[in-house]
């Protein structure tokens, strides 16, 4: 499984908990009226660049664990130095806005650059066409366009391809979107657009699905959203993919509640289920359905704030949304994981620690010794805000990855990085 998690495209535009076009703290926007002020144009992006090294597993001592997250060394040594785009990667966020008849309407249209060399394919995905070498170009990954309507009475609509809702509030609020977390990818021969953070090291990656979703008003700090997306397909199961019978279903609520001046506390939990139809040679045809829900709670105290995640999934998989989640066969392996973070703010630092682990079981009478059973991190990070745009950061992380036999590999991880906001 080392090559699935090589290179990916696990990341997200959002970041401090606040749902807009783009993560940073603080975002700027241009606004562009027209003439006639019908319609209000802006543009919302980011620049980043990080020094990543890692020190990997060595190979004399390394275990085989398919699916894990943690770099193996070479003969050439154990030590792995690149320059990357971090968790997030760069982006131009371009939006437009109006309101009609009493309807608030928007539409967005996301464009993800990164900085790292690939000669076609897949920009995120080494195995695509990125080979790191003289050249190449960068890529360029479309992964956002979506539109909204509706008021603050009839509640909102949203129809296109955005972030999903499982798993989202954690990674929007993982301190290492601003900057690289798990190496994933970076620390490879030919790194991707972006690294891990935590993603498979504490939550299942929320995704950019095709969707409709309704949220309804807010009742007193409460809300609720509900919606369908496009059904997507496991990554790991080699058997011929069936078209989906039905879409998946999601849904959201969420509770905000402004405690004291300073002080609030936010609360989500979200739910997800989705069929998977494939056809074996050995078997026929055969199906399984994926479910899993979350919760997640923060808490603000002036410049203090601590957060925990926790996810189960049957059929839901790892790191990715299905992948490794199932034996192969349609028996479903379960998955739990959490995600702890503590961060405190004085001037223009800021200080954070959190810890991940993302674990899969095997499925029932499955024995696959070499399996992933647990890929978890701890990471530490210092996050400077030079100007109010310019963040200078640095983190150190340490991977751990282990097998259903106890077989484990370890890795540890220095970077340091500017984040560019606009």
């Amino acid at each position: 499984m080392k090559n699935i998690f090589a290179s990916h495209r696990y990341c997200g535009p959002w970041v401090a908990g606040a749902l807009l076009p783009l993560l940073v703290a603080p975002v700027l926007a241009v606004d562009l009226a027209t003439a006639d002020g019908a319609w209000t144009f802006s543009i919302d992006g980011n620049v980043n660049a990080e020094y990543v090294y890692s020190n990997c597993q060595s190979p004399g001592s390394a275990h085989a664990v398919a699916g894990g997250l943690t770099c193996v060394g070479s003969p050439n040594g154990n030590g792995v130095s690149s320059v990357d785009n971090g968790l997030l990667p760069a982006a131009f966020v371009f939006g437009v806005a109006t309101t009609q008849d009493g309807f608030d309407i928007t539409a967005h249209l996301g464009l993800y650059p990164g900085i790292d060399t690939h000669t076609g394919g897949d920009p995120n995905n080494a195995n695509a066409g990125g080979n790191n070498t003289a050249l190449g170009t960068a890529g360029l990954d479309v992964r956002q366009v979506y539109a909204t309507f509706g008021n603050k009475d009839m509640g909102t609509v949203l129809v296109g391809r955005q972030i999903g809702l499982f798993g989202a509030d954690v990674i929007l609020n993982d301190m290492t979107l601003l900057g690289v977390g798990g190496p994933g990818g970076a620390a490879s021969a030919a790194p991707g657009n972006t690294t891990l953070g935590g993603i498979g090291l504490g939550y299942i990656y929320t995704d950019w699905l095709a969707q409709i979703d309704y949220t309804t008003p807010d009742f007193s700090g409460f809300s609720v959203t509900a919606g369908i997306f496009n059904p997507i397909n496991s990554l790991t199961n080699g058997d011929a993919t069936e078209p989906k019978k039905a879409p998946g279903f999601h849904g959201k609520a969420v509770f905000k509640l402004p405690i004291a001046d300073g002080v609030k506390f936010y609360a989500s939990a979200t739910f997800i289920t989705q069929e998977q139809d494939y056809v074996s040679v050995a078997r026929g045809p055969y199906s399984y359905t994926g479910t899993g829900y979350d919760v997640f709670a923060k808490i603000d105290v002036q410049d203090f704030e601590a957060f925990g995640y926790y996810y189960h999934g049957s059929g839901l998989g790892t790191t990715g949304l299905f992948v490794l989640s199932d034996d192969g066969l349609g028996h479903k392996r379960d998955s739990d994981g959490y995600m702890a973070q503590l961060t405190y703010k004085f001037g223009p630092v800021k200080l954070g620690v959190n810890y991940g682990d993302s674990r899969l079981d095997q499925a029932t009478g499955e024995v696959a010794p070499t399996l992933v059973r647990s890929n978890r991190k701890a990471t530490g990070g210092v996050y400077y805000s030079m100007t109010k745009n310019l963040t200078l950061l640095g983190e150190y992380s340490n991977v751990k990855s282990e097998a259903q036999n106890g077989g484990s590999n370890t890795a540890n991880t220095f970077n340091i990085g500017a984040f560019v906001g606009f």
